[in-house]
């Protein structure tokens, strides 16, 4: 079974040429950093908004083109509503680029714990995955791919699950996740540098239910990130108005990367 492409030709360009370029043109232009992260976060929105962003991220990953084999990639739930994380039951994730096949090993290591469920209903309208797999596809390569919606689930049931994949340097961590949801610029650009500041702090309590749509994940990360003794460190942090939409009502957007030295 292929779980096919949700929001091509919408978020994204569904032509496989333009989109390899614009992904592409977005990696190249982001901040650069000596980082080699464990984990990233990186948002989820339609490219002209948030690509620029999201490219930072990536562009950290680079260098791990042919180390990374497994990405565990997460986000939240915008169409479902339900309990735990949601696993999918397809064989591949489609996008414009190819074919991404999912990883049933990995699949078994966390199918047994109380929080995953098979929820194939969870995944196939949800863009908060779908988005991030072209990137994924233009700096890594091959590789295989557990992917998983995040519903109403605990910073300690997301971290379970994580801690059982986290792997060593053939698996790399992604969340998804946008900040602040149709504020204006300056009150958007308050909201999201308190929201940095507690994710760079590595504080799951403070990021709440208005500050980040995948806050669920995201404090998951958190927590399990302070016990392992990462760091988290800021590589972009800027919202709609700045990328491609006016300023009376923007999203935030924010690229971390999360590492066991400092940058």
């Amino acid at each position: 079974m292929i779980r096919e492409p949700a929001v091509a030709g919408t978020f994204y360009p569904a032509d496989p040429v333009e989109l390899s370029h614009m992904v592409r043109g977005f990696i190249d232009a982001g901040q650069s950093s000596t980082t080699i992260p464990k984990a990233i976060i990186a948002p989820h929105a339609g490219y002209i908004y948030s690509g620029p962003v999201a490219g930072s991220a990536y562009r950290a990953l680079s260098p791990l083109k042919g180390v990374v084999e497994r990405v565990v990639l997460l986000g939240p739930s915008h169409h479902l509503a339900f309990n735990g994380l949601a696993a999918s039951g397809a064989d591949f994730y489609a996008s414009p680029l190819g074919l991404v096949p999912l990883d049933r090993d990995a699949l078994q290591q966390v199918i047994e714990l109380p929080q995953v469920k098979m929820i194939d209903e969870a995944h196939q309208p949800e863009h908060s995955l779908e988005v991030h797999i072209p990137f994924l596809q233009e700096v890594l390569g091959d590789f295989s791919l557990l992917p998983l919606v995040v519903g109403n689930a605990s910073p300690t049931d997301v971290a379970e699950v994580l801690e059982a994949l986290w792997g060593g340097p053939e698996t790399v961590i992604i969340i998804s996740s946008d900040l602040s949801h149709y504020q204006p610029y300056e009150i958007a650009q308050q909201l999201d540098s308190k929201t940095s500041q507690a994710i760079e702090d590595l504080d799951d309590s403070a990021i709440n239910h208005d500050d980040a749509c995948g806050r669920m994940p995201i404090n998951g990360l958190l927590y399990l990130a302070r016990k392992r003794g990462l760091q988290g460190a800021a590589i972009d942090l800027r919202n709609s108005g700045d990328t491609a939409g006016d300023k009376s009502r923007v999203v935030g957007y924010g690229a971390y990367l999360f590492s066991a030295q400092s940058t």
